[in-house]
């Protein structure tokens, strides 16, 4: 029974019990537990030794998924570190506002190639280590195989800190916990009934919180992980083509991915043999999509749509989708029942409603070196007069029914999930707005059948217009915040307080 009162100690017992198992698959080449172990080890005391970190420091990581990455991860677990990987993709500003937010020691690179990304930090206050240079590889190898120092990790310390859009245009950071991510794992190998035979794709960016049940719900259960390149997943075919060679038996995305692979017809009912699970979540699954999605795999691959924010390590509620789901094919599937180491709050909302709370283990610390966004979410629970209990207020609109399932129904603010990326659209408002020559901006989200388009309406000077606006925001935004269309006016509705209208901009979508 691998059990362990800290990650440290969890991933410990998992090599003590399972050393020569598969942790790492890669289409031509395996890494066992133990070899894991060894390469963690090995970087966790040159890190000691050279850069004399203390506990809950914070080390950036560039991550491109390979061993040496997810060593770098283990590493910073195994010294009370705090990590936080990286989008090479995410233009520079928006990176240095992440890194002054978090203010780190270190900067690991894990990329070989191309790493220019790396070139504005060069000069930066903390030290930086390309973990595949020649020199620093052959000193990692004269390293130890075994941890010198045995810090002491209470399940208080923060594992790591996840990056998602915040409304005034500063990225904001969730940070999790030892005892977060331990209920996370508890949960993960009950519900998916986890053996050390599993085999766990990981095609979600390590930068994304998806990827937080991929790593910990496969490593810290002794199963496999079976990392996707970033190259790889530019390509429906090339996607199904790898899935297939690594054989997984748990699969984990957004539902645009699987989306993406259908309406590609990449995706047969002749590939993934070996699967069990097609697990999702990060946004709604559009029904004639996901009906699709069970024609083809229904009678053989369990279908789990899971709900959970980034605030509360991931994922608090699943739902086993069945052929009655489809009797309906308009309302999206129901997110399930609470998991059972949550508690749903229900908070009164405008227009009637009811906002989402949660409350229980996996509740994060709140966001990193941010007291007054973690002040508006992280509250005490207004039903509990007796002692102190912190619930975090989610945004999300919900019901639930007399069985106790959760149904989503919309969002209390102006936040939107597209292509599985939480975003907030005032964010990029913000953003746009700072570009030269603009006056003001609205950003809405249109839905479509499948997805949605984000669209920016600009009124400005005279010169203005959408190809200067984009080449601008591609130095400012990462791709999946890039608004679609960009829509040039003289100037934007208002409501009767003065406000940019966005129900009238809406209105002009339709």
């Amino acid at each position: 029974m691998i059990e362990g009162i800290n990650l440290k100690k969890r991933f410990d017992q998992v090599v003590e019990l399972y050393g020569k198992a598969e942790c790492l698959r890669y289409e031509d080449q395996s890494f066992t537990y133990n070899e894991i172990n060894l390469y963690s080890n090995q970087l966790a005391n040159y890190i000691d030794q050279e850069y004399r970190l203390t506990p809950q420091e914070v080390v950036v990581i560039f991550n491109n998924k390979t061993v040496y990455g997810f060593s770098s991860m283990l590493a910073c677990i195994k010294l009370g570190l705090i990590y936080v990987n990286l989008d090479i993709t995410s233009p520079i500003e928006r990176l240095e506002k992440i890194i002054i937010r978090c203010a780190p020691s270190l900067l690991i690179n894990d990329f070989t190639e191309n790493s220019s990304f790396i070139e504005p930090f060069e000069d930066s206050d903390f030290s930086s280590l390309n973990i595949h240079d020649p020199l620093v590889a052959n000193k990692l190898k004269n390293k130890s195989g075994k941890l010198e120092n045995e810090v002491i990790i209470p399940d208080h310390f923060i594992t790591y800190i996840m990056f998602t859009s915040g409304s005034t245009g500063f990225p904001k950071g969730a940070a999790m916990t030892h005892a977060n991510l331990m209920s996370l794992i508890e949960w993960s190998r009950a519900t998916y009934d986890i053996t050390t035979n599993d085999v766990f794709t990981n095609v979600n960016p390590l930068y994304f919180d998806n990827s937080v049940f991929d790593f910990f719900a496969s490593l810290f259960n002794a199963a496999t992980l079976a990392p996707f390149s970033y190259e790889t997943l530019k390509d429906p075919n090339a996607i199904v083509k790898y899935a297939n060679s690594v054989k997984p038996t748990i699969w984990f995305s957004v539902p645009s991915m699987l989306v993406y692979l259908l309406t590609t017809k990449a995706l047969s009912e002749k590939d993934l043999t070996t699967l069990r699970v097609f697990t999702f979540g990060g946004e709604g699954f559009p029904k004639p999509k996901l009906k699709k999605l069970y024609e083809l795999f229904g009678d053989r691959v369990e279908l789990i749509n899971v709900y959970g924010p980034t605030e509360c390590t991931c994922i608090c509620s699943s739902y086993k989708i069945s052929e009655k789901d489809f009797e309906d094919m308009v309302s999206l599937a129901s997110l399930g029942k609470i998991a059972p180491n949550f508690s749903a709050v229900l908070l009164d909302a405008k227009d009637g409603g009811f906002e989402l709370g949660l409350s229980g283990t996996q509740i994060g610390v709140g966001y990193y070196n941010d007291k007054e966004r973690t002040e508006k979410s992280f509250i005490q629970n207004p039903h509990n007069r007796l002692f102190r209990e912190i619930i975090y207020k989610t945004g999300d609109l919900v019901s639930i029914d007399d069985q106790g399932y959760l149904f989503f129904n919309g969002r209390v603010d102006n936040q939107i999930k597209h292509m599985g990326y939480r975003i907030e659209l005032e964010e990029i408002e913000s953003i746009v707005n700072n570009i030269s020559g603009v006056n003001e901006c609205g950003v809405i989200y249109k839905k479509l059948s499948i997805g949605g388009h984000i669209i920016s309406y600009v009124a400005g000077e005279s010169n203005l217009n959408k190809e200067y606006l984009l080449q601008e925001l591609r130095n400012l935004l990462p791709p999946y915040m890039i608004p679609k269309i960009i829509r040039i006016v003289d100037v934007l509705p208002k409501n009767r307080n003065g406000k940019i209208d966005r129900v009238e901009l809406k209105k002009l979508e339709l």
